[in-house]
């Protein structure tokens, strides 16, 4: 009998040792909730596990953005609404309007609520705003990131929804007309024929200007230059357009504005340095500024003009609406994968309690057993005492 080296107490203190061990993985586990706390746990599912996180997450976040951009189209639609409300009272008086029963002193009334309702439809576009993106004025392009990897996103853009854009601005004199040069201030052909805008310039050369027509050289220091209607009762370009596309030929002449009598009944003039010369604006008939009932003919006509900002308007917000609708389901698309994973995530990295818990019941009675054992292991060389009498 050995007494220096207790195997049997050897053995039963690493078992020991062991169990405790064991014991304590399960507990960690179990107090957790997780099968894998450390990258020895399991390597390979911790690095899938990560990566799968990294998706949930991704995908939560994108249906967060989807309802981001859900809410933004919605700003923008309610927006629309009104100018939708605005533009069937405008048609309501173009239609009133129409009627000879009134006389140029009521159209000229009428004319006043239409004036302020364009400047309405104008100052929604212009200040409407999603947390401080200008919605409705020509320059929204944005992006609405709907995916949990790079370049998962749509597209949106919305267009201006100004009252010139819409072709229903009020009706401007021939002196506010001419002060919006600069402006996007379009001419409207009521029957849609030709506006000849005839320019004089000093130092004339024969060019083409860019823009719906061609500026051609007559010869006599004159350019005349026609625009054509596009049969939806506007000319396609803007006297800014049309100045800025004969500066190159106009070179340092100063600038005389004058518009026909025919234009409004009045005429005006004006000198700008460093610009063009146009000395006359006429048309093969009335050639108007934006929604005019001043006389029978043109409230007729403004109708079919109102409709046709209605039709762009109810364009632009069904749009929206597809735009909308394309979201919502992206969003419980979102939410599908987000779950799919979640539970394949799950599978990996979490733990069956109901196991873990047979396993750390087995471990705890082993350490128990060990233990006991440990202590017996212990008593067996004390047997070596009654050899010595």
């Amino acid at each position: 009998m050995r007494i220096n080296n207790n195997i049997m107490a050897m053995n039963a203190h690493r078992q020991l040792a062991v169990n405790q061990a064991n014991g304590a993985k399960s507990m960690e586990r179990l107090s957790s909730g997780m099968r894998i706390n450390r990258a020895g746990d399991d390597a390979a599912g911790l690095a899938i596990s990560e990566k799968m996180r990294g998706q949930i997450r991704g995908l939560k976040q994108a249906q967060r953005n989807a309802q981001d951009g859900i809410s933004l189209i919605q700003t923008a639609e309610g927006a629309l609404n009104e100018t939708h409300a605005i533009l069937q009272r405008m048609r309501e008086l173009a239609t009133q309007a129409a009627n000879d029963t009134n006389t140029p002193e009521d159209r000229a009334e009428i004319q006043k609520e239409i004036d302020q309702l364009a400047q309405e439809i104008t100052r929604i576009s212009t200040d409407t705003e999603f947390n401080t993106q200008k919605l409705l004025n020509g320059d929204l392009d944005v992006k609405f990131h709907i995916g949990a990897n790079q370049d998962q996103n749509i597209s949106l853009s919305i267009g201006n929804m100004d009252a010139d854009s819409l072709m229903v601005s009020g009706q401007l004199s021939a002196a506010q007309e001419l002060t919006a040069l600069d402006a996007n201030v379009y001419l409207y052909s009521r029957t849609l024929k030709n506006i000849t805008i005839t320019f004089e310039v000093g130092n004339t050369k024969e060019t083409t200007a860019e823009f719906t027509a061609a500026a051609d050289d007559t010869g006599s220091d004159t350019i005349t230059v026609t625009l054509a209607g596009d049969g939806n009762n506007n000319i396609d370009a803007s006297l800014s357009s049309v100045v800025k596309a004969l500066k190159s030929v106009a070179g340092d002449a100063g600038v005389v504005i004058e518009t026909g009598e025919d234009f409004d009944g009045t005429k005006k003039l004006e000198t700008k340095p460093g610009d063009i010369n146009i000395t006359a604006l006429s048309a093969d008939t009335d050639a108007l500024v934006g929604i005019n009932v001043s006389s029978q003919q043109f409230a007729d006509q403004a109708i079919t003009t109102i409709d046709n900002a209605i039709q762009q308007v109810s364009a632009e917000r069904s749009k929206l609406g597809a735009y909308q609708n394309r979201l919502e389901h992206t969003i419980a698309n979102l939410g599908t994968s987000a779950e799919n994973l979640q539970a394949a995530e799950s599978r990996i990295r979490d733990l069956d309690m109901a196991e873990e818990i047979m396993a750390f019941t087995k471990n705890n009675i082993l350490q128990q057993a060990a233990t006991a054992m440990l202590a017996q292991a212990n008593m067996a060389p004390q047997s070596v005492l009654q050899l010595l009498g």
